[in-house]
């Protein structure tokens, strides 16, 4: 990170991660549209954004713990931390949903460990998702391949601000449960035709 980098919100790479074009909607065009999925997702973090900790069998956990590393440039919060005993660090992301992989969701689990081992001086190997839905924790190991996976994406939401590039739009099954189809409209993005058609429409000459 150089000094005239501004820190990323480590939310910004699950976005990216999810999908470059919501990253940027989100991040470069300030935009953000409320849906049913939105609303349960901020419910999920509800119950871990008061700051405060809890300790039970020897273990303190603390909620919306700030967060930031000076090597990737990055600021945000975790939603629950347990240092244990032994030393141990364990970051825990809350997720709403069921219990399922996501790469998203373990890249910025990443994220958050590394900024941590960057704050603490300590390693932090390990962290979960944890799934409000069904009550149930996935760990996930922070291994070479995912802190690479981080740092790449980093670098990817870096060049993308400072391109001030919106990325082409996607259109799989991603779009159905995303709040801002509306302002994406990835189906003009994989319809050529459909696109063609809506601009000529837009853009008719007015008829004498």
């Amino acid at each position: 990170m150089s000094d005239d980098d501004e820190p990323l919100a480590l939310s910004a790479l699950q976005h990216w991660v999810y999908c470059p074009r919501q990253c940027a909607l989100i991040h470069l065009e300030q935009r953000f549209e409320e849906n049913i999925h939105t609303a349960r997702g901020r419910a999920a973090h509800a119950l871990v954004d008061l700051p405060g900790g809890v300790s039970r069998q020897g273990v303190r956990s603390e909620r919306a713990l700030p967060l930031w590393s000076e090597q990737l440039g990055l600021i945000g919060k975790a939603d629950l931390v347990e240092f244990h005993p032994d030393g141990r660090v364990f970051p825990v992301e809350f997720k709403y949903g069921r219990k399922r992989g996501r790469l998203a969701d373990e890249v910025q689990l990443a994220a958050q460990a590394m900024c941590l081992e960057e704050m603490l001086h300590v390693s932090v190997p390990m962290g979960a998702i944890y799934h409000v839905s069904s009550h149930r924790r996935r760990e996930v190991r922070v291994d070479e391949t995912l802190r690479r996976r981080v740092e790449e994406t980093v670098a990817a939401v870096r060049q993308m601000l400072a391109s001030r590039t919106l990325p082409p739009p996607l259109f799989d099954a991603r779009c159905k449960e995303c709040s801002l189809r509306e302002l994406c409209q990835p189906e003009l993005g994989a319809d050529p035709g459909l696109l063609n058609r809506a601009r000529a429409a837009l853009f008719r000459p007015e008829e004498e």
